[in-house]
């Protein structure tokens, strides 16, 4: 049996030696709330508050895309920056191997403008095939 939702899984270390924190969330509609702010509290115990508000809302932009289009868990981590490279990368994933599509949202439209709105927002931003599923990621360059 898995870790509750929500719950740090452990201290991860990216390719590149970086630390980081990567929990994994049941398909249920509480795991944007639980996801957003577990985002908000760790990016605050690393002191990157400044970039927390941003984090938190594409995260939150990415599960409910996992959530509205795959089943099964959906995974959210974050790669802390590092003095040489001082980006953040945020990672979610989930089992339903189709890319995101981008497209143009109606005015009167309720959805559609997540991926806009990641353009537009980050440093940079792909998809990633992975293991039974994908992986979207994006980068929020550190002020400072």
């Amino acid at each position: 049996m898995g870790p509750p939702a929500g719950e740090v899984i452990g201290v991860i270390e990216s390719e590149d030696g970086r630390a980081g924190a990567e929990w994994t969330f049941p398909a249920q509609p509480d795991a944007v709330r639980t996801a957003r702010s577990l985002v908000r509290g760790h990016l605050r115990e690393w002191g990157l508050e400044s970039i927390g508000d941003i984090a938190a809302l594409l995260v939150s932009e990415l599960v409910t895309n996992s959530l509205r289009h795959a089943t099964g868990p959906i995974g959210v981590r974050l790669v802390h920056p590092s003095d040489a490279d001082p980006v953040l990368r945020v990672e979610v994933s989930d089992p339903l191997p189709d890319p995101p599509r981008e497209r143009t949202a109606r005015p009167d439209d309720e959805s559609g403008r997540g991926l806009q709105l990641m353009s537009c927002a980050t440093r940079r931003w792909g998809t990633r095939p992975g293991g039974g599923g994908k992986t979207v990621w994006f980068e929020l360059a550190v002020p400072g």
